[in-house]
């Protein structure tokens, strides 16, 4: 029997998660493979949030209590619809680059902040 990629990308999220190279992972795949998902990481006792993603996916968070139980807060809408804070909170929490979230967050905020209110410029004292 063949194992789908999705499921190989999958045990291998679970094996960083259970070496401790990551402490929370967000795995997206088709929602066909919601049910396999969900059965490995119950019989590894790991917590996991499912949050549909468009009509075909399932995004699954999982990883350390701590960590499902702020995400429950965070992520209460699709993840194109986060506000700028809750998407760098979430690419923080996931380990993404800081300085990679930092320009994301700085991107985002400048097309939604329509205000001209003066920011300190870099370098500045505050």
């Amino acid at each position: 029997m063949t194992i789908p990629a999705e499921m190989k990308v999958l045990m291998n999220h679970i094996y960083e998660l259970q070496k401790g190279v990551r402490r929370m992972v967000l795995f997206t795949c088709n929602k066909k493979y919601g049910e396999q998902a969900v059965s490995r990481l119950e019989s590894q006792g790991i917590p996991y949030i499912l949050q549909p993603a468009g009509l075909q996916n399932l995004n699954v968070y999982f990883g350390r209590r701590e960590c499902m139980e702020a995400i429950q807060f965070i992520v209460t809408r699709p993840l194109n619809q986060l506000t700028p804070e809750e998407d760098f909170i979430l690419g923080a929490m996931l380990g993404y680059d800081i300085c990679v979230q930092c320009e994301r967050y700085c991107k985002r905020k400048s097309k939604r902040d329509s205000s001209k209110a003066e920011r300190p410029k870099v370098g500045a004292s505050v």
